[in-house]
């Protein structure tokens, strides 16, 4: 794939932007970089900028994190030396006609798109992508899970609220593990395919019904689905454990406030940064061709 005649903008992330850039670097773009960790030895063929303005100046396109944004609008970058917020003035130097890749894009920052020209393409809900990025995603959260809990998920009781992409895989496979895994879900389809696969599958609506028996509880539903009232009906110093995006999908404050052990396991891709900045940029990269194709 050529995209010589491209100038393409990395902005915030984590490790997983390095190996994006790189590839994005590899096809003969121009290609600028900010807000996520930065190698020793730099990365070929790619600019670090000192600012967002700077990186994004003459871009055709921007490339933000699939963890989307925070409540508050800015970009996830854990490590970025400062918030970084795709406001207009950060985004007036883009060229007009150019587009915004990221996982999901807030109303503000579609607003300030529509006012500048330039395209948004989110990639939160391509099936195809997250299924490429779920074992690293799941293998970040047992990881999570072990190192904040003093028992074993083996005969565990552990709920998983959501059976999407993520919340499937990673229930299928706490249940390879030995965990007695109950499996929330609305869909009457979802809970069957849960049952399946060896999970005991729990009405959405029921989840009180049930908590006060598991000592984790895991969410993957981007939305206000776990309760403070939800919350005291689990057992003392459970674990709770947010994978969604934001808002996310427990009351993680309330959580604390009960004494739980309250996790947002946001960013579980760079566990594996290589593997998943790869399957990352493979999506990117088939929505760049998809706009240059339709100019």
């Amino acid at each position: 794939m050529d995209l010589s005649h491209l100038t393409i903008a990395v902005v915030g992330g984590d490790e997983r932007e390095q190996e994006i850039a790189r590839l994005a670097a590899a096809t003969g773009a121009r290609v600028t970089a900010y807000g996520f960790p930065w190698p020793e030895d730099g990365i070929p063929g790619v600019t670090r900028a000192n600012s967002p303005r700077e990186a994004l100046d003459g871009a055709d396109y921007a490339l933000f994190p699939i963890p989307g944004q925070a409540e508050d609008g800015t970009l996830f970058a854990p490590e970025s030396p400062a918030p970084i917020t795709p406001d207009l003035d950060t985004l007036s130097g883009m060229r007009r006609g150019g587009a915004i890749v990221l996982g999901w894009a807030n109303p503000a920052l579609q607003e300030v798109a529509a006012e500048l020209g330039l395209a948004i393409s989110e990639y939160e809900w391509d099936v195809e992508l997250m299924l490429l990025r779920a074992p690293a995603i799941v293998e970040g959260a047992l990881q999570a899970a072990i190192a904040h809990t003093r028992v074993t998920l083996h005969n565990s009781d552990v709920l998983v609220v959501g059976h999407g992409n993520i919340g499937r895989i990673f229930a299928r496979t706490l249940v390879l593990l030995g965990a007695r895994v109950h499996l929330a879900a609305r869909n009457p389809v979802q809970r069957a395919d849960a049952l399946a696969a060896g999970c005991i599958p729990v009405p959405l609506e029921s989840i009180r019904d049930v908590v006060p028996r598991v000592s984790m509880l895991f969410s993957t539903v981007p939305a206000a689905v776990v309760d403070a009232e939800t919350l005291a009906l689990l057992p003392p110093k459970s674990l709770v454990m947010d994978l969604s995006a934001p808002p996310g999908g427990i009351d993680l404050d309330a959580a604390r406030a009960l004494g739980h052990t309250a996790v947002w396991a946001r960013g579980l891709g760079r566990r594996a940064p290589i593997t998943v900045g790869a399957s990352q940029w493979s999506g990117i990269s088939r929505r760049i061709q998809e706009l240059e194709g339709a100019r």
